[in-house]
């Protein structure tokens, strides 16, 4: 066996399960799940049109690059999305169609990192758990950028020491972030190429979230629109990752898209032709559909709105907790540990969230998702309140 599998630490949610699983909660009250970031919106009826209209369809192997009505619906809306200019995003050389940014974000990681002793794969602390397991088995060591509060939760990037900056092969960003819900500044990514430009590593950018924001006159910025903002139309170094999950309420689609560096995206696809993950066509033609669609895409802001508007109203007297600046979580500072607090709450009021530190990792003693719950926002809006009211129950039953 691959020894590297040894270094795997359980997801979350296994961890999650542990913790819970010798706990009864209380039995009058039904389970409500703010664990979990699965959209429980209804996803579009004229996607699952499409793919019903077109299940012949499956009779036909999908070429792993995808066809070439995908790639230009990804393309298209890339330019709208993040003001890029006409023909600088090549739909022949610049997309690739993927099974959703999970599957993406690890096979990349493999693709792109030269197995050395001194390969880093750069990520914010908290993080989505991919990025580690994915450097871990491509033979790098993951580096921990702490996102604290007192830097609006994004890492401080000006702290990092040239040395681990020259290690570095990929940075991850993930904006809006995952827990925190924080957005890269455009300055701050026009700062991140020009640091990838000095020490040679790939910005590999995970923007599942970009589509849950709450200012429709101002979407948030990307990596391509930094690429946009400085005339870089070879997109040198920075590589992009969306997904119709959230965007679009598909998350069983499988349906994203890698975009940016054509020659990284040419390596990519060698490796994927090997891999065996090509989308299946009625998948495609379905994306394709929900692509080329914004109505059902601001409606699911809408929803989200409504709830963060109404747990907020309830939440934000007891304890301390702010609306982020986009994804569907809240991520609350807890009266204590964090742990306990999850435990507890699922216990006296039978809500489940996940403590801050299992989705974080601690250096040099500090683990900076102590002292935090994730929660998501993806219930319906009646038992988002019902578990808002819950939670200010149990606190308010805390001793003082």
């Amino acid at each position: 066996m691959n020894h590297a599998l040894n270094q795997l630490q359980p997801y979350p949610f296994e961890k999650l399960r542990s913790l819970l699983g010798s706990v009864q909660p209380a039995p009058d009250k039904t389970p409500i799940a703010l664990s979990i970031g699965e959209p429980k919106h209804s996803s579009p009826a004229f996607v699952a049109r499409t793919l019903a209209d077109n299940l012949d369809q499956l009779a036909v192997y999908p070429t792993t690059i995808g066809l070439p009505a995908l790639r230009e619906a990804i393309t298209s809306w890339c330019q709208q999305r993040f003001g890029l200019p006409v023909g600088w995003l090549d739909a022949a050389h610049n997309v690739l169609p993927v099974n959703g940014t999970r599957e993406a974000l690890f096979a990349f990681t493999q693709a792109v990192v030269n197995r050395t002793d001194e390969a880093l794969v750069l990520s914010p602390n908290p993080f989505y758990q991919i990025y580690e397991g994915a450097a871990l088995l491509a033979g790098a060591q993951p580096h921990y950028l702490a996102c604290l509060a007192e830097n609006g939760f994004n890492p401080d990037y000006d702290a990092v020491p040239a040395e681990i900056w020259q290690r570095c092969q990929i940075l991850f960003l993930c904006s809006p972030g995952n827990p925190t819900g924080a957005l890269t500044p455009l300055a701050t990514l026009k700062k991140l190429i020009a640091l990838a430009d000095q020490h040679d590593f790939v910005i590999a950018a995970d923007e599942c979230y970009s589509e849950l924001y709450f200012d429709e006159e101002n979407p948030p910025p990307g990596l391509l629109s930094a690429c946009a903002a400085l005339g870089r139309s070879d997109f040198k170094r920075c590589v992009v990752f969306h997904s119709l999950s959230k965007r679009s309420n598909l998350p069983g689609l499988r349906s994203g898209f890698v975009a940016g560096d054509a020659q990284i995206l040419k390596a990519f696809l060698l490796y994927r032709t090997y891999h065996g993950c090509a989308m299946s066509v009625p998948t495609q033609l379905a994306s394709i559909a929900a692509w080329n669609d914004e109505e059902h895409v601001r409606a699911n802001r809408d929803l989200y709105r409504a709830k963060y508007d109404a747990v907020l109203a309830i939440l934000q007297p007891v304890m301390d907790v702010q609306r982020p600046d986009g994804s569907f979580y809240l991520w609350v500072k807890t009266p204590g540990d964090d742990i306990a607090f999850t435990r507890d709450l699922f216990e006296q009021q039978h809500v489940t969230v996940v403590p801050g530190s299992y989705l974080s990792r601690a250096v040099e003693g500090h683990n900076p998702g102590a002292g935090r719950v994730r929660m998501a926002l993806v219930a319906p809006l009646a038992e988002c309140i019902e578990a808002a009211e819950r939670i200010r129950d149990f606190l308010k039953g805390l001793p003082s």
